[in-house]
């Protein structure tokens, strides 16, 4: 059995079917999102109902964690943060796309106006996907967040705000406990010595960053475990696949050995 894990889709549904149509995922393989499904992209809606459909037919296999910016969007909602419709996190696309209106914020009484009509917009379904959606994820292969880890705990010992917002440099350095397969910060961000060539994704050690980044070119990638093959979908419709063999970590190696991948 494998695990597919898939890196922060950010409202490229196009690009997420075509990299579901690539992997060779059987039904009893895992298939994880590492969240942000939302925001930025073209169609979040499409994403939110694919995936929360894959999840609902094979809830065992299909794992689907809670990003920064779901939670950004329900913190909006409940009224306790409007962060979510700050220009930068591209939270503006989402709202337009389910509320099929401009987002024009101009007063505290337009940020009520938006809070109100994106929570009746957004199917009631999607919203309890969203608020389901569990911070973290582990099988017999690694460890999946969202975005890092306190200091090398467990994830179970680390609060969700740290598994959605963190972005720690001792963890990108020097983590080497049970590999642990993250997104929210673009690899290009991540340090230099630990991405592979022109694929772009990032391990060093344990810590395996597979968000490759969101702008025209840049792929959205998906890595299976334990064999460390690389799947990678292109806003131009181009596919890649790369079999990763250089710093893999040392308990993945003696999987791979095990199942006599190498």
């Amino acid at each position: 059995m494998k695990t597919f894990v898939i890196g922060d889709v950010h409202g490229r549904c196009a690009q997420m079917l075509s990299l579901l149509k690539m992997i060779p995922r059987e039904e009893s393989d895992t298939l994880v999102f590492l969240g942000d499904l939302i925001d930025r992209g073209p169609d979040a809606p499409g994403c939110v109902a694919h995936v929360l459909n894959l999840a609902r037919s094979n809830p065992e296999h299909v794992i689907c964690l809670r990003g920064n910016h779901e939670q950004m969007l329900l913190d909006f909602i409940e009224g306790t943060s409007n962060i979510w419709i700050t220009p930068v996190t591209g939270g503006e696309r989402t709202f337009e796309q389910y509320a099929g209106q401009t987002l024009d914020i101009d007063s505290e009484m337009d940020i009520e106006e938006a809070r109100q009509t994106i929570e009746n917009k957004i199917p009631l379904e999607h919203l309890e996907f969203f608020r389901e959606r569990p911070f973290y994820h582990e099988d017999g292969y690694a460890l999946y967040v969202h975005a890092g880890l306190d200091h090398g705990k467990h994830p179970s010992e680390t609060s969700p705000q740290l598994l959605l917002w963190s972005r720690n440099m001792d963890f990108y350095k020097n983590y080497r406990g049970k590999p642990c397969l993250f997104g929210h910060t673009p690899t290009p961000f991540l340090p230099l010595r630990g991405r592979l060539g022109r694929h772009g994704i990032y391990i060093f050690h344990s810590a395996i960053g597979i968000d490759t980044g969101y702008n025209h070119s840049s792929p959205l990638s998906c890595l299976s475990l334990p064999d460390f093959t690389l799947y990678q979908s292109f806003a131009d419709g181009r596919e890649e696949t790369h079999q990763i063999t250089s710093f893999i970590p040392e308990t993945l190696k003696a999987m791979q050995m095990k199942a006599g991948i190498v």
